[in-house]
């Protein structure tokens, strides 16, 4: 059961170019979750995000920018080393449905127009992610080949 589930979770069938997703997905994702949580990078932290959140009707306002922000930011860390890749991708391709149906959706597509294409972009790579997982050069093949060494010892 356990090895079983750990192959669901940490199996890839990506190669390199999953690798090339998860760098600079994570990266991004990781930074503006830095932005939400801490006020990196120009960010407003989680007081400023969460009251900002609150006046477009996620409520309350700053558990919403924490939930986000967590989401963003250690799931953004998870992809970049490739741990539990599939959890995180999916974690952060809710936030990245939130974003664009509570604030992006009705300004169109473009980003010129606060539109929803870079939030579409980020998850479309997320769910690119969710659906092949790591790929190769990634924390989550090195559990999976523990697991199974341990479970064959």
């Amino acid at each position: 059961m356990k090895t079983q589930l750990a192959r669901i979770l940490l199996s890839s069938s990506g190669g390199y170019a999953a690798l090339v997703l998860r760098l600079p997905i994570g990266l991004i994702l990781a930074a503006h979750g830095a932005q939400k949580l801490f006020g990196w990078f120009g960010g407003y932290g989680l007081e400023g995000t969460g009251q900002w959140m609150a006046s477009i009707g996620l409520i309350p306002g700053e558990l919403m920018a924490l939930l986000a922000g967590s989401a963003e930011f250690f799931g953004g860390l998870a992809l970049v080393l490739g741990l539990l890749t599939r959890p995180a991708a999916l974690v952060a391709s809710f936030t990245l449905l939130v974003a664009i149906f509570s604030v992006h959706i009705g300004n169109g597509l473009f980003m010129s127009n606060n539109g929803y294409e870079y939030a579409l972009a980020l998850l479309a790579g997320t769910v690119s992610l969710l659906i092949q997982g790591a790929g190769r050069l990634s924390l989550d093949l090195l559990l999976l080949d523990r697991v199974a060494r341990h479970r064959s010892a």
